[in-house]
């Protein structure tokens, strides 16, 4: 069974940064792509940055330029760091992990239970 445990969150004035971190965990499974998407209150999810356990790293526009992504893959874990902060960046941000347990031929799905970010103006 897959885990995903985040950390980090919570209330940012805008123009600042904070991190967030996501723990992934599972006996015999490949975490082929670790990233993050979030979603706010009467908006559907917006993805943000993902990237692959060879380092490719692909980033929605919206945060193209203030968002990193980095992936430390001996701990199996993903970071977003996110500067110059605005309100709109107010969401629950959600990790995910795109997994293969050794043998099978797919790919599932996993999502981290989300911690919110809050941007004050």
């Amino acid at each position: 069974q897959v885990q995903l445990v985040e950390s980090g969150g919570g209330l940012v004035q805008a123009g600042g940064s904070t991190i967030l971190s996501c723990a992934a965990s599972g006996s015999g499974f490949s975490f082929n792509l670790l990233g993050w998407y979030r979603q706010a209150p009467g908006k559907q999810r917006d993805g943000v940055p993902t990237q692959s356990s060879g380092g490719s790293s692909s980033y929605a526009d919206s945060v193209k330029g203030r968002f990193t992504i980095s992936r430390d893959n001996a701990k199996n874990t993903v970071y977003l760091q996110m500067n110059s902060l605005k309100p709109e960046d107010t969401a629950v941000y959600y990790c995910y992990t795109r997994a293969r347990r050794e043998y099978d031929y797919y790919d599932y799905v996993y999502w981290g239970q989300g911690t919110q970010v809050t941007v004050s103006s």
